[in-house]
């Protein structure tokens, strides 16, 4: 069961894994509120996603540790499980979809992994990973459904809360919500009053209309441009977790993630994942109606080689937007232009 006390032992576990990333202060993108933002970018992964998956590994029995361990991923996941597996002397083997950008491919493959690149999306790459799990024995690490996953993720709420003692909200991105609920059920259990927004990608909603509906539903499809998010379906846990203690969920399109992909790499000299994206954007464009207050802000996942042409085409439709091109409405272009910052490694 996922307790508080499990988040503190996470923590302890991860005390020589992780980097523990200080937040930055971001002038110029919110200006009706004081911003931070947790470049989890940084992490030896580039990502936050290693704090869940080294902390599931630790917690392994000996004997799952003994069949080794499979794990699905867009990518950054991917990463996690295998720098985890490989310190722990265990055996992994990521299922990854075929359109992961190739250094995450071959950034898993260096932390020791075996890769199976496997048709589709995020979800074909977990239901193979389950046929091998079930057909060869191994153990399954799940990459947002799973309280020792997510205890490790609550990790960063622990952070956030210790840089910035009287923090007024959290705006966390949302694919299939292993992050959102550490740090959402982290936050609110140390500080109830503190205000968790998710942010999740208009083109993949599936959380987003879950809790709007009122039960896990399943998408058809997914379309975004941010790849590491476009998850069909919430976990029960991740769903249960996000509803009830998440305070609003966002959606945000993506020329909105693009256009704040540009104005972190214009303002914050950071380059992030275009997934991280979302949540800078929605900040400035709604969750300010609702306080002028501190706030902070996840970023998920540093870009790499394998994501350039990724990268460029955010940027080259963050410059498409209204009012960059010329002076006409430069504030007003703007302003929207920097309506979706701020989604996956932030958090």
């Amino acid at each position: 069961m996922l307790s508080l006390d499990k988040v503190f032992n996470a923590q302890m576990v991860l005390k020589n894994i992780i980097r523990e990333t200080n937040v930055v202060r971001a002038y110029g993108i919110a200006p009706e509120c004081e911003l931070y933002l947790k470049p989890e970018n940084l992490q030896i992964t580039g990502s936050f996603k290693v704090r869940g998956s080294a902390y599931k590994i630790a917690m392994l029995s000996e004997e799952e540790k003994e069949r080794g361990v499979i794990a699905c991923s867009a990518g950054n996941h991917a990463q996690g499980v295998a720098l985890a597996a490989t310190k722990n002397g265990i055996k992994s083997l990521i299922c990854l979809p075929d359109t992961a950008p190739i250094s995450k491919v071959e950034a898993t493959k260096g932390f020791g992994a075996d890769v199976c690149l496997v048709e589709g999306c995020y979800d074909d790459a977990y239901q193979r990973a389950i046929e091998l799990r079930d057909s060869e024995g191994y153990t399954f690490v799940h990459p947002f459904d799973d309280e020792n996953v997510i205890a490790g993720q609550g990790t960063i709420a622990l952070e956030i809360l210790s840089d910035l003692d009287n923090i007024d909200a959290i705006v966390v991105p949302i694919g299939g919500g292993g992050l959102i609920s550490g740090i959402a059920y982290t936050a609110k259990q140390i500080r109830p009053s503190i205000k968790i927004y998710g942010v999740q990608a208009a083109g993949a909603p599936s959380m987003y209309n879950s809790i709007k509906d009122g039960e896990i539903e399943c998408l058809p499809s997914v379309s975004t441009i941010a790849d590491g998010i476009a998850v069909k379906q919430p976990g029960d846990n991740t769903f249960a977790l996000v509803r009830d203690y998440v305070d609003e969920i966002a959606l945000v399109t993506d020329d909105e993630i693009s256009s704040a992909i540009l104005a972190l790499i214009e303002k914050q000299k950071m380059i992030a994942e275009v997934q991280r994206g979302q949540r800078l954007g929605q900040l400035t464009a709604r969750f300010h109606q609702h306080f002028r207050a501190r706030c902070g802000q996840h970023l998920s996942g540093a870009a790499s080689r394998g994501d350039g042409q990724r990268l460029l085409h955010a940027a080259r439709q963050g410059l498409a937007q209204p009012g960059r091109s010329g002076t006409e409405a430069r504030h007003a272009g703007e302003h929207h232009g920097l309506a979706a910052l701020g989604l996956q490694d932030l958090l």
